[in-house]
């Protein structure tokens, strides 16, 4: 072999098993290298799980502390409320223990007060006997001598009365002034009217019922508490009745009920919007209704307070008859008497249109209408002639001038037509504002209303003042009240409404 080829061949093997243990060596350290990476990357997870794992243990410590928190705050609140259930129960036991004791109290008092007034009764029997005895005449005869004495004494002067009506013509006397006062009733006729309780309001169809009633009856409740007025909503086809003693409200109910049925959304909200638009409205009517009947007579001096109080007299009923009306035809008629007597004209006219002015705001003010209106017109400087004459037309004040001789005598004239007035009805309207004036004569009534003809009466009280058990210790009490101070048919069903609002804005 030549030597040459044999070094090569051995270096050659040489090379080749150096090549083969570097690549070993460097193979080793590479898979070292990665390992060491992979126990890192290890190490950092296994430290990350921890730090979760002690962030979730504080956290589920934390909310384990505020749900305990949470829980002893409830059950603290569960025992307040508790004790003062305890509290109320126990109050209202005391009470009823405190009544039934008051109660046995005045049946004792009750019972010797009775006792008392047998005794008396047979003490002034005793007497009256007594007394019988020693004047020798029974208690009939003296009262019929007395009267016998009485009369014989005043029989002279009566007679001498007589006598001079006599000599002063009283004949001619009546027959003039029959005479004016048909001439006056001739020259001015105006039919009579008589208001109603009720008035229709016609619907476009009948599916339009079902909106004014609202779901549940929310949309009429909330209608009826706003305007006092009742709805009735029954079988007769597209219309609903209102019903209200109060004309004034049942005119607000009826253009407010308009406005909704020609909106055609009918729901709480809106009905408080159009209840408020008729309002207004009507404040608007009711003044151009004074105008128009200041107008009507030829008086164009009165002040703007005063027309708009002359309209409100538009819905105000006397003894069925409507007053406003009742005041023209007066105006009229006294303006006549007036010149045919050569009085003041336009002061008995005035004074016959205001007559009755007190009667817009009595049911808001305490006193007669005669002398509520007397203080209104001095309010609003009337003269002191109209007063005089107007203030003597029911005989509270006497008659201080010719005119107010005019004012009564056409005051007579008007109410007397045939049809012009209704007593049943009257009573029956009085009543219905008794009932309302009892009731408001109650602390925390916001709204009182009589409605179902009188037969029931809803009391809407201001929810700051009156609680939940006030509510139904303010019914008992509106109820005997009413029992004790009003006569009425039947019975009357007294309904407190205790309703809290809450409004709140997003801005």
């Amino acid at each position: 072999m030549n030597p040459n080829a044999f070094i090569a061949a051995t270096f050659l093997f040489l090379g080749v098993l150096v090549g083969y243990f570097v690549k070993l060596w460097v193979s080793s350290r590479r898979k070292s290298s990665v390992e060491t990476k992979a126990e890192e990357r290890i190490k950092a997870a296994k430290a990350e799980v921890e730090k979760i794992m002690a962030s979730a243990k504080d956290t589920a410590a934390r909310v384990l502390s505020d749900a305990q928190k949470e829980e002893r705050e409830r059950k603290q609140d569960i025992r307040k409320l508790e004790e003062h259930l305890l509290k109320k129960e126990e109050f209202l036991e005391k009470q009823q223990v405190e009544i039934d004791r008051l109660s046995a109290q005045k049946k004792d008092e009750l019972e010797k007060l009775k006792n008392e007034e047998i005794k008396l009764e047979e003490e002034r029997n005793n007497i009256s006997r007594e007394m019988e005895r020693i004047a020798g005449t029974s208690r009939e005869e003296a009262r019929q001598k007395i009267f016998a004495e009485v009369e014989e004494d005043a029989k002279d002067e009566l007679t001498k009365k007589i006598t001079e009506m006599e000599r002063e013509k009283r004949k001619e006397i009546e027959e003039k002034s029959v005479e004016i006062i048909t001439s006056a009733i001739q020259r001015y006729s105006r039919n009579s009217i008589s208001d109603i309780t009720t008035s229709v309001v016609n619907l476009p169809n009948e599916d339009l019922k079902g909106k004014v009633i609202g779901r549940e009856g929310r949309n009429i409740r909330t209608f009826e508490r706003l305007t006092g007025v009742e709805l009735i909503v029954d079988e007769t086809p597209e219309s609903i009745l209102l019903s209200s003693f109060d004309p004034m409200r049942r005119e607000l109910a009826r253009i407010a009920l308009e406005k909704l049925l020609k909106d055609g959304r009918i729901q709480p909200a809106k009905i408080e919007e159009k209840v408020e638009e008729a309002r207004a409205e009507l404040d608007d009517y009711v003044e151009k209704v004074g105008e128009d009947a200041a107008f009507e007579v030829g008086i164009l001096d009165i002040p703007r307070e005063i027309i708009r109080l002359l309209g409100r007299l538009n819905y105000r009923t006397s003894y069925g008859q409507n007053v406003l009306q009742h005041s023209i035809e007066m105006a009229h008629i006294s303006g006549m008497i007036a010149a045919e007597l050569g009085l003041k004209v336009d002061v008995t006219k005035k004074a016959a249109l205001l007559h009755d002015i007190g009667k817009a705001i009595d049911h808001d003010v305490e006193g007669t209408h005669v002398e509520i209106g007397r203080k209104l017109l001095k309010k609003y400087g009337m003269s002191e002639d109209i007063i005089r004459a107007m203030e003597a037309h029911h005989e509270e004040y006497p008659f201080s001038s010719p005119e107010s001789y005019v004012i009564s005598a056409a005051d007579v004239i008007s109410a007397a037509r045939p049809g012009a007035r209704r007593d049943t009805l009257e009573k029956y309207l009085k009543r219905l504002e008794d009932i309302e004036k009892v009731v408001h004569t109650f602390e925390g009534i916001s709204q009182a209303y009589a409605v179902s003809a009188g037969r029931e009466v809803r009391v809407f009280v201001v929810p700051e003042k009156v609680d939940d058990f006030g509510a139904l210790r303010l019914a008992k009490q509106i109820a005997s009240k009413i029992k004790s101070e009003v006569k009425y048919p039947g019975e009357i069903k007294v309904t407190v409404v205790r309703e809290v609002k809450a409004v709140e804005y997003a801005k």
